[in-house]
Parts: C-alpha cells; structure tokens; sequence
C-alpha cells in the first residue's frame, strides 16, 4: 500500500467494526475471505484523511525549520549587540527599531484600502463599495492605481511607528519612576494614556509631511504627485514649509486619541487575556505570547479605529481642501456645515477592519522584534511586590 495511506491495522481500529480486530471476529458472523466485513472501514476511501494528514505534518516541519531559522538568527543579532539590559540606551533603540518596522510595513499592506477610504472620505459619492472601487481603480489606473500613496504610507509611518513606540517605552518608564512603584500600579492606565499621548505629539510631527502628501495623491484622481519627494518639493515650492504642516492640528486631534486607546486598551486586554488563562504569562511560550499579542492588539484596534474616525475624517478633507492661508477654524467649520455630523463617520466598517488588522499586526510584529533582540514581549505583567 502507498505510504500516502495510514496503515490497515490502524484504520481498522479507528473506523472499523469494534466486533473485529485485523479481520478476526470476536463474536458474530466470521468474515468474507478478503477478510473484510460489510461494517468495517475501506481504507481507498480515506485518501482525503492521508492528505490532509500529511500537509499538517509538513506545515509542523516548516514551522520548526521557521523557529529554528529565527532563534539561530536572534542568537546571532544579541552575540553581535551583546546584552540589553531593560530600559537602557539599547532597549530603546531596539523598540525603536520594532516599531519602525511593525508600522511601516503594516501601514503599507493595506494601502489599498486606505486609499479606497481616503476617496470615500473626500467624495463619498465616488463608489458605491470597496470592491467595485477597487475594479475600477483597477480598469482606469492598472494595478500600481491600487497602490497609490503608498511611497509616503511607508516613510511616513515607518518615522511614526519608530516615534511612538520608542519614546512611548521612554515616558511610560520615566513616568512610572516619577509616581513610584505603587502609585505606577494602581493609576496604570492613566499611565499608559500619558505616556501614549506624550509619544504621539512627538510621533506626528514626524509623520505630518508625509501624510499631507499621501492624503493629496489619493485624493486626487489621476495623483497629482509622482512620488513622495516630488509630493514634498511641489508643497513646498507652492506653500512653503507649513504646507506640509497645515494638516498637524487635525492629524493630533486624530492620532492623540487613537494611540491613547491603542496602548491603553492594548496593555488592559493583554493583561485581562493572562488573567484569564491558567498559570502566569511566563508559563506560555514566545510563539504563544505574540498571539495573545495579535488579539489584544486587534480588540484595540476596533476601539481606536471608533474613536479616531471623526478626526481621520477631517485630516483627508482639509489636505484635499484647505486653501493656502486658510484659518484653521474657518476651514474646519466649512467643512463640517457640508458634510455635517454624519459624514464625519464616512468610510467607519472598512477602517475598522483595516485598523483592527493594522494594530493586531503591529503588536505581534513588535513583539516578535523584541524578542529578536532578548526582550520580554509587552504588557501582562505581575503587579510590584508589596513592602511590609
């Protein structure tokens, strides 16, 4: 028999007739001279079974290679830094860099929809859904239309994930010693809300550029831009510096809250998922830790994603329409009075899902760098010891 197939023996004790064992009755009728009875399992029909079993036992082989590749390779890259220790000029370095890389690569993924999502935001009557924006994107603009923006997606968000991550690490640990070990305890989350919020306002400035150009080249249709520095130079030989900055005030009323909500929820979720499971989070493997990761990054996503709308809604109509010296608060109140209350939740389900996919992604993505450089993955962590 192939080797693709389970044995006979095997097959016959699993699905076979429990009065026989390899063809010998125990009690009943003796069997029919193959050996076989009416009842008992035919092994030709089992080829699916064989099959699938394989692929599994295939799919483990290439997991253990995947794991070996990485551990052989995160060994190599913490002989070469040698030891990090938590909260040093290293620690942060290396979440910098985790965070360059969970935001720029992630945000740059779904630059489909979040061009379909910009056009709907600026001209909600330009499609009727996301797939036939895409098909038609696809017919007038070829397959690099879908992908418009996604040059300053990456620059920009790269610089913004490397921000925030790295400098909310900073304030989180610096605040943390200001209010002390049990006051850090027990107003955590006002904690990670301050700390999230101080790294934003420093992470935006960085982005704010990059996003004023993507937002102009998704906006308009064809792009009114080739890439991203041809975005820049043509701003700026118009509008002078502050035309890349016109948008910051929306993009912090925007991204302020919505980082606020994604590390504040992020560390409550993951905390309240260890709760919930049996033992402590250092009882679950690497693997499993950044799946934990995944979910409550997920779960964050959804709330950052309502919470943020409104605001993201506002950032796309003023880089699309804001003219040069403009007021603020004049274009601001322009564009509310022609899209009023309910426009502003324009475009909400695709951003939930592509926010909740985003954060999800750039947690595990996060945490698996970490790991990479020796670190302990984030959030879930054992409450201070208490002093007598």
């Amino acid at each position: 028999m192939s080797s693709l197939y389970p044995r006979l023996d095997t097959l016959q004790q699993t699905f076979g007739n429990p009065a026989y064992s390899l063809g010998k009755p125990r009690n009943g009728p003796s069997p029919n001279a193959a050996g076989a009875t009416p009842y008992q399992a035919r092994p030709d029909l089992y080829y699916a079974y064989s099959v699938v079993d394989d692929a599994k036992s295939k799919a483990k082989k290439l997991s253990d290679e995947a794991t070996r590749e990485f551990n052989a390779a995160s060994k190599k890259t913490q002989a070469a830094t040698g030891k990090i220790d938590l909260y040093s000029g290293k620690y942060y370095a290396a979440c910098t860099f985790s965070g360059l890389l969970a935001c720029g690569l992630t945000h740059t993924a779904v630059t489909p929809l979040d061009l379909v999502k910009t056009r709907r935001q600026v001209d909600s009557k330009l499609y009727k859904g996301n797939f036939q924006a895409w098909g038609h994107i696809f017919r007038t603009e070829g397959f690099r239309g879908i992908f418009t923006g996604w040059s300053p997606t990456f620059f920009g968000y790269s610089a913004q994930g490397a921000f925030k991550y790295g400098w909310y690490e900073y304030f989180k640990k610096t605040y943390s010693d200001l209010a002390g070990p049990e006051a850090a305890y027990k107003y955590k989350t006002t904690l990670y809300l301050t700390a999230s919020a101080s790294a934003e306002l420093l992470a935006d400035v960085a982005l704010c550029p990059f996003e004023a150009v993507k937002v102009r080249m998704q906006a308009t249709i064809p792009s009114q831009y080739k890439g991203t520095i041809d975005g820049i130079s043509q701003i700026t030989a118009k509008e002078g510096i502050s035309g890349l900055y016109k948008g910051l005030y929306p993009l912090w009323g925007r991204q302020i809250p919505y980082t606020m909500m994604k590390f504040a929820s992020f560390e409550t979720i993951v905390e309240m998922i260890y709760q919930r499971l049996p033992g402590s989070k250092n009882d679950y493997s690497k693997a499993q830790q950044t799946g934990v990761s995944f979910v409550g990054g997920y779960l964050a996503g959804i709330l950052c994603a309502i919470v943020s709308h409104p605001a993201d809604v506002m950032v796309s109509k003023l880089n699309a329409y804001r003219a040069p010296g403009e007021a603020f608060g004049a274009v601001t109140a322009r564009v509310y009075k022609d899209i009023g209350f309910m426009g502003l939740w324009n475009g909400l389900p695709v951003r939930i899902f592509m926010i909740g996919t985003l954060t999800g992604l750039q947690w595990m993505i996060y945490d698996y760098c970490k790991i990479f450089f020796g670190l302990p993955t984030t959030g879930g962590g054992a409450p201070p010891p208490k002093t007598e």
